[in-house]
């Protein structure tokens, strides 16, 4: 092993814009840290996007780049500026790749990803893609065909890459769902939810979702009636201070709004059910997590790929899915109904189990490890 970590000795990771692709890609590198500690890292992101703050919060150097996405309304002024910030990324990202010389560039989605992939390309380095969802995005699928080796997450990805290069590795999530979960008592008390109430947690992801926090405070008064449960739900920043007070003028006690949770493995150790939106990372933490669970795909995200990735999880009896237009009316009682079907519980418990890919980091890690001794 330490005669092939020594052919390693640079990786650029590049992509960005979301949780969904930062997240995981500050997985694989702390992956391949601990393979190799010497081993030096790169990140190449958007500027102004949250992978700027959140990569060196994990400890590692990031570059920016002046890319924009598509414009929706392709106005001549649009369209100019668009096309001169990927002038500009390119141009940075080719400085940036022959500065750095890594010997492998990984991409991990998002439209950050593809100046430096590229570059990589044009120079002849070895690049690898990490696919995190079901249906794979437009960056990865233009990157494809020139690529060494492709992780997905999901069966039949190759319907989109070709097979040769696919390895199926899972998802990487975040090291602490990786270890065993508090207990519960410590778990509720960390984030200040009872301990002998069934707890149901509504997630929406790093932003939140207002129209998962909507569809539950529309049955407030409903959900007064039943002490025995407590409903922690996460707002996001900028929705929580008008949540709380529409908590606060209902009078409901177990309605516990938070603006975000840092301690995730405590809220996953808390709960008894599980309200998540379908992101391929969030789907992948609940898989390890086991817990019932039941999933509202946000429409508003590109090629509705989230409802793509909870279907996936429905055919197999892992996950509940509601669509987003249909919460107001179905959530809450799809709860109450889940909550006292034990049989079913137990059923998605074992589907997710099964579906789970703990060591996804470690195997991506791998691979790109032997991708450089090549």
């Amino acid at each position: 092993m330490k005669e092939r970590c020594a052919m390693l000795h640079k990786v650029m990771i590049a992509g960005g814009g979301t949780g969904g692709h930062i997240f995981p890609a500050i997985a694989i590198a702390k992956a391949l840290k601990q393979i190799n500690p010497e081993l030096e890292l790169l990140f190449v992101g958007a500027e102004g996007r949250m992978e700027m703050e959140k990569v060196p919060a994990a400890g590692f150097q990031i570059v920016g780049l002046p890319i924009q996405g598509v414009p929706r309304r392709k106005t001549p002024i649009a369209l100019f500026r668009f096309l001169l910030h990927w002038y500009r990324s390119n141009r940075k990202a080719e400085k940036v790749l022959r500065a750095f010389a890594p010997d492998v560039v990984v991409g991990v989605g998002g439209y950050a990803s593809v100046p430096a992939m590229q570059a990589a390309q044009k120079y002849k380095i070895p690049t690898f893609i990490q696919e995190q969802n079901s249906y794979a995005g437009k960056a990865n699928r233009m990157l494809a065909r020139k690529v060494q080796r492709i992780a997905v997450a999901y069966p039949n990805m190759e319907r989109y890459f070709p097979a040769e290069k696919i390895v199926f590795t899972g998802n990487p999530v975040r090291e602490e769902l990786l270890r065993a979960l508090p207990p519960r008592d410590e778990a509720c008390a960390a984030i200040g939810i009872p301990d002998e109430t069934r707890n149901i947690l509504v997630v929406g992801g790093s932003l939140g979702a207002r129209k998962l926090t909507e569809a539950i405070l529309d049955h407030a008064q409903e959900i007064a009636l039943h002490p025995e449960l407590t409903i922690l739900l996460q707002t996001g920043a900028g929705d929580f201070e008008a949540m709380r007070a529409r908590v606060a003028e209902a009078g409901v006690k177990n309605i516990v709004p938070t603006a975000f949770i840092t301690r995730m493995e405590c809220a996953y150790a808390a709960a008894d059910l599980i309200v998540s939106r379908a992101g391929a990372i969030a789907i992948s933490e609940l898989c390890i997590v086991a817990k019932p669970v039941i999933l509202v795909p946000s429409p508003y995200v590109a090629e509705d790929h989230q409802t793509k990735n909870a279907r996936v999880l429905e055919e197999r009896g892992a996950a509940l899915l509601i669509r987003e237009a249909d919460a107001s009316t179905r959530l809450w009682r799809e709860i109450e109904n889940l909550l006292t079907d034990d049989r079913r519980k137990e059923a998605m418990h074992l589907a997710l189990r099964e579906l789970a890919r703990p060591k996804a980091s470690a195997e991506i890690a791998s691979q790109i490890e032997a991708l450089g001794d090549k």
